[in-house]
């Protein structure tokens, strides 16, 4: 039986447990955080953190302490202080490392490859580090912990600066309203968050609306780059279909298209599409679903 490896910086990880769980025996590596929200794995190693040590600083241990594991398969979540720890572990590895997987198997990896215009189907009897979105945080009591150390990179955090914005976990939304180019003011995409609130949806934009105009923080955007999704229900609101844009939300199950243009190419995935001014449009759609 192939043997996975969860690495996790937070107990937001349930998603990545049960992918791991498909391959064989799970064993979790936290990485500053207590280990016993991991009762329910195989086997729990923990590396500690001094306060003001960021995950990133231990990189370079994590990267000794998988080599030394009997795990070929790696899952980390896709948020930017694991990807650092992933890379560093495919380096150690020699082992490639992919976002955008899509089936987990104790055979096989599904992975979208080339912007999700086709996939690849990879053998788990190979080493390979996987990105997915972490999932909702698990928790436990009692985990038999094995302690592991080793030599950190000279980092620590001095100082924060954060933003007083939700946090919001996209690739886990049921329903997800998208916003683009449509919107020709800041303050219109007050239109969308009233259908948002309305059907009980989560906001979020294409990247130009993210990297162009910063209406929105980047880690609200859909695309290849950005968040991937798979929604019950996906709102794409003056969003034209590039390929940029789908590849992050063709998985959606049911896709609801407003724009003006008829021949925009989000009409194709459209499960449903109206054509027409989404000024006069969403607010009728808004009324309507309120009811």
């Amino acid at each position: 039986m192939t043997n996975a490896l969860v690495i996790a910086t937070n107990p937001q990880v349930s998603a990545l447990l049960e992918a791991a769980g498909k391959v064989g025996d799970v064993t979790v590596l936290a990485v500053g955080t207590p280990a016993e929200a991991f009762a329910e794995a195989a086997k729990v190693v923990s590396f500690e953190l001094a306060e003001g040590t960021p995950a990133e600083a231990a990189a370079p241990a994590v990267a000794k302490i998988v080599a030394g594991l009997d795990a070929s398969i790696i899952f980390t979540s896709d948020a930017s202080a694991d990807r650092v720890l992933a890379g560093a572990v495919a380096a150690a590895l020699d082992a490639p490392i992919f976002r955008g997987v899509k089936e987990v198997s104790a055979e096989s990896v599904e992975v979208a490859r080339f912007g999700g215009i086709a996939t690849e189907t990879l053998p788990t009897s190979q080493k390979l580090v996987l990105l997915l979105d972490g999932g909702k945080e698990v928790s436990g009591s009692g985990a038999q912990a094995e302690t592991a150390d080793g030599e950190l990179a000279p980092a620590k955090v001095i100082s924060e600066d954060t933003s007083a914005g939700t946090q919001v976990n996209l690739p886990a939304a049921s329903k997800i309203v998208a916003c683009g180019r449509g919107f020709k003011n800041e303050e219109d995409l007050q239109l969308a968050r009233s259908l948002a609130d309305t059907i009980g949806a989560e906001v979020a934009c294409s990247r130009p609306l993210a990297e162009g105009a910063d209406w929105f923080d980047r880690d609200l955007y859909v695309g290849v780059s950005g968040a991937k999704v798979a929604p019950d229900f996906y709102f794409a609101l003056g969003i034209s279909g590039q390929l940029q844009h789908t590849a992050g939300m063709q998985d959606s199950k049911t896709v609801v298209a407003i724009n003006s243009d008829e021949n925009a190419p989000i009409f194709k995935l459209a499960d449903y599409g109206i054509v027409g001014d989404l000024y006069e449009v969403l607010p009728a759609l808004t009324e309507a679903l309120s009811k």
